[in-house]
C-alpha cells in the first residue's frame, strides 16, 4: 500500500456540505470519495466521464433557452407518452 498524503482543496462551502450529506447516506466520507475518484482517474487514464464541448446544435439549443426562444410547454404526462411511443 502506498503512503498517504494530506492535501487541501478550495470548494464551494454549500456544495461540500451537500456532498458530505449524500456521501454519508452512501456510507462513506468525503476523503473516501476523493480516493475513489482519484483511483478512477488512474484506471481510466483520464476523467471517469466524458468531458466534451457542445456541438453546434447543442450550443444553439442552450442559446434558445437562455433567450427564451423556441420553447414549448410540455406536461409530465406528455413526456411520459412520448417516451413510451416507438
Amino acid at each position: 500500500m502506498s503512503a498517504k498524503i494530506q492535501t487541501s482543496l478550495r470548494l464551494d462551502a454549500e456544495k461540500l456540505t451537500e456532498a458530505k450529506q449524500i456521501l454519508s447516506q452512501l456510507g462513506m466520507n468525503f476523503s473516501e470519495a476523493v480516493n475513489i475518484f482519484t483511483s478512477l482517474i488512474v484506471a481510466k487514464q483520464g476523467l471517469p466521464f466524458d468531458v466534451t464541448l457542445p456541438n453546434e446544435d447543442s450550443k444553439n439549443a442552450m442559446l434558445d433557452v437562455r433567450t427564451k426562444k423556441n420553447l414549448k410547454t410540455v406536461t409530465l404526462d406528455q413526456l411520459r407518452r412520448e417516451i413510451k411511443s416507438p
